[in-house]
């Protein structure tokens, strides 16, 4: 999302937060989050903070701008959106410099009161909710919290899979080279995925398979499938040596080299169906990106 300064007239030796308050016509909560994490500056690009008075003739204000590169939501209501996202999209900035993310679309369309209600991986493809404002957004959050959601997703794995399986198996952090690498564990996080297989193909010894989270641990479907020797096709992280899952992190692992060691370009994992019921409404979306079947055939 493009970090943008904006310039205001100041008034020297006013305190920051009445100055905020009394001049801009800023809300107090919002003036203290902006004076808290340093986004607001002097002439001289010296932090101003909390309590401060104001030293310059003019002061700068760093915003965050939602900028468009045409992508759409699947479907809006009211109190939220869904949008289809597409693979290698992050869905939100990890940090002031990243030029572009699900984020940037959502401010875009619907305005800075606009905030996703769950992630993906950058890799994962599929459903997102979107709240459109900061009531629909606690309430929508809220319900996650409850699993009052249905999420199902497709993915493409290693390895054929004859019948349903039921994958319980508590999860936790692996604490080891990889940093965001999860393990099964019996003391981790309680843990459940139902598999259900879909079609296999003989020559590439791949299945299509539904996954479908009963709970809903980071990375939960990628570890628990390759738990039980079933990795899904692509995954940088899990099924690979660690250098390469280091290199992948630190985004040095060419092309070329991620396709030998991870058979594809991308994690084929695809969040594509959700249901869940809304102010007495219940919604069944199901996702239209059909790259998973292509790529299986």
């Amino acid at each position: 999302m493009p970090f943008t300064l904006k310039k205001h007239k100041a008034i020297v030796g006013k305190k920051i937060q009445i100055f905020l308050i009394q001049e801009l016509g800023i809300e107090p909560k919002v003036g203290q989050r902006l004076t808290s994490k340093g986004r607001i500056f002097d002439e001289n690009m010296n932090t101003i903070n909390t309590g401060d008075t104001i030293p310059t003739e003019y002061i700068y204000i760093a915003v965050f701008e939602g900028a468009t590169r045409g992508l759409k939501p699947l479907i809006e209501f009211n109190d939220f959106a869904i949008f289809d996202k597409p693979t290698n999209l992050m869905v939100h900035p990890i940090s002031k410099n990243t030029p572009y993310s699900l984020l940037d679309e959502i401010r875009y369309h619907f305005g800075e009161d606009a905030n996703l209600i769950h992630r993906i991986d950058a890799e994962t493809s599929g459903l997102i909710i979107v709240g459109k404002n900061k009531k629909s957004e606690i309430e929508l959050k809220d319900m996650f919290q409850e699993k009052k959601y249905h999420k199902s997703y497709l993915a493409i794995v290693q390895g054929k899979i004859k019948e349903e399986i039921k994958i319980d198996k508590g999860l936790d952090r692996e604490g080891l080279a990889i940093g965001v690498r999860m393990k099964v564990c019996d003391d981790g996080k309680e843990s459940v995925t139902i598999i259900k297989p879909i079609k296999y193909n003989k020559e590439k010894d791949l299945t299509l398979i539904e996954a479908i989270p009963l709970t809903g641990r980071q990375h939960q479907i990628r570890v628990h499938l390759h738990s039980i020797g079933h990795t899904i096709l692509g995954d940088p992280i899990y099924g690979i040596d660690d250098v390469n899952a280091e290199n992948y992190l630190n985004k040095t692992l060419s092309e070329e080299d991620r396709f030998k060691v991870t058979k594809s370009h991308r994690l084929w994992l695809h969040a594509n169906y959700l249901e869940f019921t809304f102010k007495d409404i219940t919604y069944k979306i199901f996702s239209k990106n059909k790259d998973i079947y292509k790529e299986f055939k």
